[in-house]
Order: C-alpha cells, then structure tokens, then sequence
C-alpha cells in the first residue's frame, strides 16, 4: 500500500507541476509531448529571439560566450545577432522508459540464465545447504524465522559477497533467488515477510568493497587522484549498512546486542578494515588490477567449485544447469510490468521539473541558513540515486563536468553514487519477481537508511576533501 501510494503520488505531483509550468511560463509550452513522447537529449526550441531584446543578464553573458545557459534555458547567439532559445530535455518520455524497461528486463536474460543456471547445479550438489550451514550461526540472528539449514542462507551469502565486490550482474541473480527462496517460508504470498525485508534492506544498502565503475569514470575524466573517493566510499556505505540492520532489527524487535551478532560484525569490521589499509595504499594501476583479479577471480572460482561439487556427486550437470536457466528467462519476463511501472513514474518526475524544483529549495534553505553550499551541488545524484542508477550515473558525470571532476561537488556525487543503491528500483524487480504487492516498511526502511549513507557520504566528504 505504502509503494501504491508513492507512486500515485509521484505521477500526480509530476503531472500538476508540468501543468504549471505550461500555464505559467512561456519556456514550457511543449513540456506535455515531453513527458510522453520526448527523449533524452532532445532539443526542444522555444523562440528565435533579438539579442537586444534579452534581459541584461542573459546579453552579458552571450557576448562572453555564444551559447550559455540560464536556469536551464539555453541561448545561442548567431553571427547576426540573433538568438536561438531552446532547452535540453534530460529523460525519457513515458513511451521512451516504458521501451528502455522492457529493453532493460530483455537484456537481464543472458546474465539471469548464466547465474541461475549454475544456482541450479549448486542447489542438486547440496552447495547451497552447506553454505547455509556455514553461515547460519549469524544469519539465524538476523532471520529467526528461517528454519536451521535453510538454503535461503546460502543464497543470501552469495549475494551479499556479490554486492560486496561490485558484482551487480551477480548479485540480482543471486537475490532474486534468494526472495523465490524467502517466498516459499511467506505464509502469505503477497504480504512481505520479515525475512523479505530485512534481506532486501541489506541488500539495497549498497556495501561495496571496491566501487571500480566510479573510478573508472574518475579516470577517464583525467582525475588526479581517481582513486581518492575509495575510503570515504567504503566508510559511508558501511555505515549505510549498518543503519539499516539496525533500523529493521529495531521494527522487528530483534536483539542485535547478542553476542555472535557482535561478533560477525566485529570480525567483519575487522576484515574490511585490513582490505581498506592494503587497498588505500595501492597506486590506480595496482588498485585497478587488484580488484579486477578479486572480482573476476571470485566468479571463476565460484564456477569451479560449482561444477567441482556436482561431479563429485555425480550430478547430470548440463541438464542442471538448462533447469535453472529456464527458471533465469522466466523471471526476467515477469519483472517488466513492475520495472515499466516504476520507471514511467520516475521519468515523469525528472522530465516535469520536480527534481530541479527540490534541488533548488535544498540550495536556497543552506543559503538562508548560511551554510557551505558545495554539498548541495553534489545532491542531484543522491536524490535520483533511489529511483534510477543510469540517472543518478549521468547526474554524477555531469556534475564532474560542470565542477572539475576533482572538485568537492564532483567528489562528493562519486562517493554518494557508490554508498546506497536503487532502492525503488530494487522495490519493484525483487518483490516483482515474487508477487508482493503489500511491502509494509520496507520503503521507509530503505530510505531511512539511504539518509544516513547521505548523511555519512556528506561527513567524509567534508572530512576528506572539505
């Protein structure tokens, strides 16, 4: 219900804010075919305009530069003084995403039926209850309604070491086995358990040891130091983390004071702590193929092992895997309604403005309020982070461009890109793909938590670079 109502909300208040823009303000007056039809990237022309006939403003900064832009309205100045007013759209119409979607499901396929169908091969070699064995004294802590031995604890494993290492095309098959798993303990199939919560709330807290695509785009765009971002990264998202244990073992009543939870913890502080003291002192070429060798190694040793174990118990291997890739292709068809649904909302929140309006008030109250406005510049990627990971990733870029991608604001948006996840995004496929349709806490749960990676992101930003 929860979900319902944030997306109804999401609609109406983009569509009433596109209305007032087309009443209200001349610029607007095709932002309807935006919302439907546009693209990103589209230019949208608005007038053909006299240079004298500008605001003051708008013809000193022309005669600097030929094509400036001024509250996201463009203005080009010809030889003749003539000027060109147009704006850039910067997403998809609801046609658009709506297509990208189905796009975006269709081309999880391949990668859904690599990793379920040797979840298959595991599953019949007895992989995955060993793995449950192992993992079960901390996980029985945080899961209690799991029974002993449960696969679901393995698979949970598995993802998160998948998230843990960046290895987002392993990590969603891994998870949405991992909820199938969860779904066959749910006494009610369209009510989230709250073993569902919890690991989903986990899981979209976004611990990553290495964040390799966000130095990668650092390193592309000539940084000095492109590497600089990973320990305030590591520090924010595992804090993230932290949150929302504690946030859902709060709502669930669960003790987290107990000593093997403590423990765990503790030993995984430890073992991260150690990982970030070797990695910070390795250069961008050493820390490139450290991280490539973890991350690729992982994969290829969990495929040995895989196939290793299956043919120690004589399983029909390849028939095993063609088993677990069909259910990999089923499941991918039955997210795109949810994924469709999702991003149209998010779209039209993007192309009617309301972000922009949100960024804007953020600015104007640390103005007010006299605060260091840099980190407001870096926002734009946490406030679409939880809606769209290809925006929040664009966002990123850009502010690298607008500001230096060594800048403060540029810094901060690779930290906040790489400390918290698609939470709405993560909503729709996971609990899609089973069938919830009443999440109960989970939204506020998730963002609860992507607040305080925020938060964090902000602190370390100021504590590193500030």
């Amino acid at each position: 219900m929860v979900l319902s109502r944030i997306w109804s909300a999401f609609i109406i208040v983009a569509i009433v804010v596109a209305s007032i823009k087309y009443l209200f303000n001349d610029n607007y007056k095709a932002i309807y075919n935006d919302l439907v039809v546009g693209k990103s990237g589209d230019t949208v022309q608005i007038a053909s305009k006299t240079l004298q006939s500008l605001p003051a403003e708008i013809q000193k900064s022309l005669q600097k530069t030929p094509d400036t832009e001024l509250n996201r309205i463009n203005y080009k100045k010809d030889s003749a003084n003539q000027v060109a007013v147009y704006r850039v759209q910067k997403a998809d119409g609801v046609i658009s995403t709506s297509k990208s979607a189905v796009e975006i499901s269709l081309g999880l396929i391949g990668i859904m039926t690599l990793f379920m169908g040797f979840m298959s091969i595991a599953e019949k070699a007895g992989g995955i209850n060993f793995l449950s064995r192992m993992i079960q004294p901390f996980f029985s802590k945080l899961f209690p309604e799991i029974p002993k031995n449960h696969p679901a604890f393995g698979l949970m494993t598995l993802n998160f070491a998948a998230n843990l290492l960046g290895l987002d095309n392993a990590a969603t098959p891994f998870g949405l086995k991992t909820m199938d798993s969860l779904q066959s303990l749910n006494p009610d199939k369209e009510r989230a358990s709250n073993s569902q919560i919890m690991f989903l709330c986990l899981h979209a807290s976004g611990l990553t040891l290495i964040p390799v695509s966000i130095i990668a785009i650092r390193a592309s765009m000539n940084s000095a130091t492109p590497t600089d971002i990973f320990l305030p990264t590591m520090i924010a998202t595992f804090c993230a983390t932290l949150a929302a244990m504690m946030i859902v073992s709060f709502k669930q009543k669960i003790n987290i004071l107990q000593p093997a939870l403590l423990g765990f913890v503790g030993g995984l502080s430890t073992v991260l702590a150690f990982l970030v003291w070797y990695l910070v002192h390795l250069n961008k070429e050493e820390l490139d193929q450290t991280s490539k060798l973890i991350s690729n190694g992982m994969i290829l040793l969990i495929f040995f092992a895989i196939i290793l174990g299956a043919v120690y118990k004589k399983i029909n291997v390849f028939d095993a895997f063609i088993d677990g890739a069909k259910e990999g292709f089923n499941v991918c068809i039955k997210i795109i309604p949810y994924l469709v649904g999702m991003l149209i909302a998010i779209s039209l929140l993007r192309t009617s403005g309301v972000f922009d309006m949100v960024i804007d008030g953020m600015k104007w109250f640390a103005q007010i309020a006299n605060l260091d406005t840099r980190f407001v510049d870096g926002l734009p990627t946490a406030i679409i982070r939880p809606l769209s990971g290809s925006g929040a990733r664009g966002m990123m870029v850009d502010t690298m461009t607008a500001f230096g991608v060594d800048s403060f604001p540029a810094r901060l948006s690779g930290i906040l890109q790489g400390s918290s996840d698609t939470t709405f995004y993560v909503i729709a496929v996971y609990f899609g793909a089973v069938g919830i349709k009443n999440t109960r806490y989970t939204v506020g749960a998730m963002l609860l938590a992507d607040l305080v990676g925020v938060v964090m992101s902000i602190l370390m930003a100021y504590l590193f670079f500030g």
